[in-house]
């Protein structure tokens, strides 16, 4: 099977391209790289790639595959202060239109990366695909938008589908430090604090990023009538816990370290709990592996490795906002985080 796979220099997609090369599929990126100057540890696996923008993508670039998962995305609300308009136009009008063209280069199934925030601030319920939408970011707001619009393009021939990602974790080659669980152990690991910024009481669901590539797997290989036009929350329903949960698992992890709480730290309005019962119903080859406790593990280990340092993840260098401001006060970007030299 021939898949694209944007976004695959990202978090996520430099995790999902091995395992999906590994698994027999014919994969090849697109993406504009904009971490290629930041990357953690080893260098992205070496495939067949398209730089390029997302908002520029041509109906000649998708054609010949048989699949694409969508995947690329402004993943950090902070990036959109940047420009206002940039989620909405990257996330939302350019993740439309590409369903469009695909539809167009006649690709058969469009796998779209959604997310959990689309629940927003929840409280204690538990969150089915059949929840109301209640996004508190631009971000979740774009996910919202995008399903809305992408779903009625579904027919005969072109078959959506929307997996819904909860919270990320776990090492990839352009690892984010701005996910919780990735902060907490990397504050804990180079200060001897488990550093939490809200309360620690919203709810939060968490799925390892090898996790999310079986998901997406699963959905490639389902038959059709399985995952048509249909929504999945991607994880599973232990996994749910509050942040304050989690420290107390990072400081379980982490020798000689204590919890500290910002001197600002107050109630996080998204807070969510999601059940995951749908797909592991319907999809029976998608069998998650990671826990929260192993993926700790994980993160520690290698930030042992690599020794990381805390100026390493809270400034330019790895932290998202910070690097980016950089390459555009260095005029490598615009502020339409286009590339203007390379």
């Amino acid at each position: 099977m021939q898949i694209l796979v944007t976004g695959h220099k990202g978090y996520i997609g430099t995790s999902m391209v091995p395992i999906l090369v590994k698994e027999g599929f014919d994969v090849t990126g697109l993406d504009s790289d904009l971490y290629r100057f930041c990357t953690f540890g080893e260098e992205p696996l070496e495939i067949p790639e398209i730089i390029k923008d997302i908002r520029d993508v041509e109906e000649s670039d998708l054609r010949g595959f048989d699949a694409i998962i969508h995947l690329a995305a402004l993943s950090n609300d902070p990036l959109g202060n940047i420009n206002p308009d940039l989620t909405y136009e990257i996330n939302y009008k350019a993740s439309v239109r590409l369903a469009k063209l695909a539809k167009k280069a006649g690709v058969k199934r469009f796998l779209f990366s959604s997310s959990c925030s689309l629940y927003g601030s929840a409280g204690d319920q538990w969150m089915t695909e059949e929840a109301s939408f209640n996004p508190v970011t631009p971000y979740g707001q774009s996910k919202v938008m995008t399903e809305q619009e992408v779903a009625p393009l579904a027919d005969e021939k072109f078959s959506p589908v929307y997996l819904r990602n909860t919270t990320a974790y776990g090492v990839s080659p352009r690892l984010r430090f701005d996910v919780v669980l990735n902060n907490l152990v990397a504050w804990a690991h180079t200060t001897q604090q488990v550093y939490l910024k809200s309360d620690g009481t919203p709810w939060r669901p968490l799925v390892h990023i090898e996790d999310i590539a079986a998901a997406f797997i699963a959905v490639l290989r389902a038959p059709r009538e399985l995952i048509h036009n249909q929504a999945f929350n991607v994880g599973i329903n232990e996994e749910n816990f509050q942040i304050r949960q989690l420290a107390d698992m990072v400081k379980e992890v982490v020798p000689r370290c204590r919890i500290e709480y910002a001197e600002d730290a107050g109630p996080d309005k998204r807070s969510y709990r999601v059940d995951f019962s749908k797909i592991k119903k319907t999809l029976s080859d998608y069998l998650p592996r990671w826990t929260v406790r192993s993926g700790a593990e994980q993160l520690y280990n290698s930030y042992k490795k690599y020794s990381i340092i805390l100026e390493d993840f809270e400034g330019p260098r790895y932290k998202r906002i910070d690097h980016i401001k950089k390459l555009i006060n260095e005029g490598y970007l615009d502020r339409d985080l286009r590339w203007v030299k390379k």
